[in-house]
């Protein structure tokens, strides 16, 4: 009877121990990173008698949990970079912001501000329409001020959330070598600490999101973890700290540190594989250093063609027109901080060729102290200098002092450009909208000549020239001997040896043999009645000045590059966002709590359990009849 009546108690605990787990399952069916576990049951050894061997019972061999570690892992590395996709998507939807279109854009201030040209070349002598001008310039201004400002507030804003972001890496580090300090000991006791398993996964997890990383485990049960392929932020039970820092040769420019004792070592942005650090450093060191750039190539090549041909105007007074835009001073190239020797880079625009500014920053490096190549980082292209002027890609690089051998320099010529514009002048009267050119038909002309444009090209004006035809197709001059061809529409330039120099006359209408146009220097009352650098300068609206496109067509182009790296990007995390969703459904098939399963087992260990203390009860009434038949 005891023999029953052990079998009997046995059993009642392994089933009460069966409907505990079972309950503890349904308790965390929404806990975050549980495991479902299961009891393993394993039969008592029987006993032998000579009829055979009589069974013992069953016991507890382990609580074992249901748990993939491959799926695990690949759950959580394809969360690592789905956090990546989408924190990168989010912030260049806030760059698309700065960059919006309508008439509050950017685009539409410049286009306002040359279009206010028509009004004064109706009217050059009129000061509500020279305040108009300069009201247009002041706004277009204040545009790209405000563009650099917001662009600087989201890189603010970015620093602020990096160094949040590895301040609660810290903390899991910290917390996943704790944990693996306990599970160490755990192991002691022969059976698996399931929980302690689950929390140490579920705080892995929560370091994904953050940054990606890669688990070897020990015999000892700990795991160490590694970021960025090799580098130990989990070794055992101790922690390495990260931290945040500005790049040394650009400031603008995040680096995140792994620190161990009195060494520190920068983690490689294009190792770190997913987790939101890694995307947020892309968009910063990429994405939103791309957006400074473009914006600053828009407000240096707009700023430099404006200047140039207001300069060659004349204002309300016959002065020779000044600057129109404060002129953006470019920063020196920043030396690398392992230079040894004392170079110095410089740069500004080559006002030659402006159309062949790019939007990217520059590495110079030496390979001697006299050699040095140049190299374009957002293509990775080494570049040539122009044959005629010596400039990079439209800059004009100046090299000062002694580099030596292997020193490098970083040339960011947009990154603060846009931030710096300024009107150079308020005084309505220093416009300079009138020509310094002026052309004079002849009085006994009996053609139908007109002119068409007549621009000036460079200043001072060269002394007078008259053209005289020979014919409705020829002519001759005052300056070069010879005859030349007339065809309506076409230039006829001032230098005809250097067509840059002096001005461009095009003509509309027929000539007659002996027509005459005088061209000059414009003298202050015709300054004063003439408007030609008005349209001139508005007129810059169609030169090709970005890659092709017009300056009027440029902030556009701006926009449609910005929108395109937007929608890239977004779809590239919808895809990574779904395939994330996919492994961690598989993981969760797994690990996860089925309620309709468990309820299933409720009933099962519940009527085992049942029966079990029914093996009791009639243990108990054979062993109590029993005792009664021995006391009679």
């Amino acid at each position: 009877m005891a023999d029953l009546l052990n079998l009997g108690a046995r059993a009642l605990v392994v089933n009460a121990t069966a409907l505990q787990t079972i309950g503890n399952n349904i308790s965390n069916a929404n806990t975050v990173g549980y495991s479902r576990q299961s009891v393993v049951l394993k039969t008592v050894e029987g006993q032998f008698t000579g009829g055979g061997y009589i069974g013992q019972g069953v016991d507890l061999a382990t609580i074992q949990r249901n748990h993939d570690e491959y799926l695990t892992r690949q759950a959580a590395l394809s969360k690592s970079v789905t956090t990546s996709d989408v924190s990168r998507a989010n912030k260049l939807l806030l760059m698309e912001n700065v960059f919006t279109g309508g008439k509050n854009g950017l685009g539409a201030a410049v286009n306002d501000m040359l279009n206010a040209y028509s009004d004064v070349s109706s009217a050059p002598t009129d000061l509500t329409a020279r305040t108009v001008v300069l009201s247009r310039t002041n706004e277009a201004a204040a545009r790209f001020n405000d563009a650099a400002s917001q662009l600087d507030n989201i890189q603010s804003g970015l620093t602020t959330e990096l160094q949040d972001k590895v301040t609660q890496i810290n903390t899991l580090t910290t917390n996943i070598a704790a944990v693996n300090g306990q599970i160490q000991r755990a192991k002691g006791t022969g059976q698996s600490p399931n929980d302690l398993l689950d929390k140490r996964d579920n705080l892995i997890n929560q370091l994904n999101q953050y940054v990606q990383t890669s688990q070897i485990e020990a015999d000892d049960g700990t795991v160490t973890v590694l970021a960025s392929g090799s580098q130990p932020l989990v070794l055992a039970t101790t922690a390495a700290a990260l931290k945040v820092q500005a790049d040394p040769q650009d400031a603008s420019r995040s680096q995140v540190t792994i620190v161990r004792g009195n060494s520190s070592v920068v983690l490689d942005e294009n190792m770190m594989g997913g987790g939101e650090i890694a995307g947020l450093l892309k968009f910063q060191n990429s994405d939103l250093a791309e957006g400074k750039n473009l914006l600053g190539r828009l407000a240096v090549s707009i700023t430099t063609v404006a200047n140039a041909q207001h300069k060659l105007g004349l204002d309300l007074d016959g002065n020779p027109g000044g600057n129109l835009f404060s002129p953006v001073v470019m920063a020196n190239g920043a030396g690398a901080p392992a230079n040894t020797g004392s170079g110095t880079v410089a740069v500004a625009v080559d006002p030659a060729n402006v159309a062949k500014l790019q939007a990217s920053d520059y590495l110079v490096t030496y390979s001697s102290s006299s050699t040095f190549t140049v190299t374009r980082k957002s293509d990775n292209t080494v570049i040539t200098p122009d044959a005629t002027t010596g400039s990079y890609d439209g800059l004009m690089l100046t090299m000062g002092g002694t580099a030596n051998a292997g020193d490098s320099f970083l040339v960011q010529p947009y990154n603060t450009a846009a931030a710096k514009i300024t009107a150079a002048f308020s005084s309505p009267r220093q416009l300079a909208v009138s020509s310094p050119v002026q052309a004079s038909m002849g009085t006994t002309n009996t053609g139908s000549l007109s002119v068409g444009n007549l621009t000036a090209k460079s200043v001072p004006i060269p002394a007078a020239v008259t053209l005289t035809f020979t014919g409705t197709n020829t002519y001759t001059r005052s300056d070069v001997a010879g005859t030349f061809t007339y065809s309506p529409g076409t230039a006829i330039p001032a230098d005809t040896t250097n067509p840059a120099n002096g001005w461009s006359l095009t003509m509309a209408g027929v000539a007659q043999a002996g027509d005459t146009v005088t061209l000059g220097p414009a003298n202050t009352s015709f300054a004063q009645l003439n408007a030609g650098n008005a349209g001139a300068l508005m007129g810059l609206r169609d030169i090709q000045l970005f890659d092709g496109a017009k300056l009027s067509d440029g902030y556009a182009a701006l926009m449609s590059q910005v929108g395109v790296k937007v929608q890239s990007v977004q779809y590239t995390a919808d895809v990574s966002k779904s395939i994330s969703d996919n492994l961690e459904t598989s993981r969760t098939g797994v690990s996860g709590v089925n309620l309709d399963e468990e309820a299933a087992r409720l009933l099962q260990y519940q009527q085992a359990y049942q029966a079990s203390a029914k093996m009791i009860q009639i243990s108990q009434s054979i062993f109590d009849s029993m005792l009664q038949s021995i006391g009679h």
